[in-house]
């Protein structure tokens, strides 16, 4: 989704302390920073730049459930629960197609199995 878009910096004082390129990154340097530095998670979730970032990516829905959190952990909880949902869903929709591959290999066997029986045997 956010192949050609532009990382989301972690900066505390102009100087970079971690970087992301999607949503599971930015879990992932939510956890690491907020033992490292929690004052500039803080500020930039204050400041709703995670939430602007995620906006620009096209992550609408997710930006929308992060718009008023200001604490880190309730964040984290926010996100994992997020890649819990899409992780699901993935494998729903892997499911759903796994099925539908075996519907059409049974319906194909059993158009089969009614053109042999409707063939007549040549005496």
């Amino acid at each position: 989704m956010n192949e050609h878009k532009e990382p989301f910096l972690f900066k505390s004082y102009e100087r970079i302390i971690g970087i992301a390129h999607d949503v599971n990154e930015l879990k992932n340097e939510l956890e690491r920073l907020s033992k490292v530095d929690p004052d500039a998670v803080n500020y930039h979730l204050k400041e709703k730049h995670i939430v602007n970032w995620l906006n620009y990516i096209g992550e609408t829905e997710l930006a929308k459930k992060l718009e008023n959190v200001k604490d880190i952990k309730e964040a984290i909880a926010i996100l994992e629960e997020e890649n819990k949902q899409k992780i699901n869903k993935e494998q729903k929709s892997q499911k759903e197609g796994m099925n539908q591959t075996k519907e059409t290999q049974t319906v194909t066997t059993q158009e089969t199995t009614k053109k042999r029986r409707g063939r007549k045997k040549k005496v």
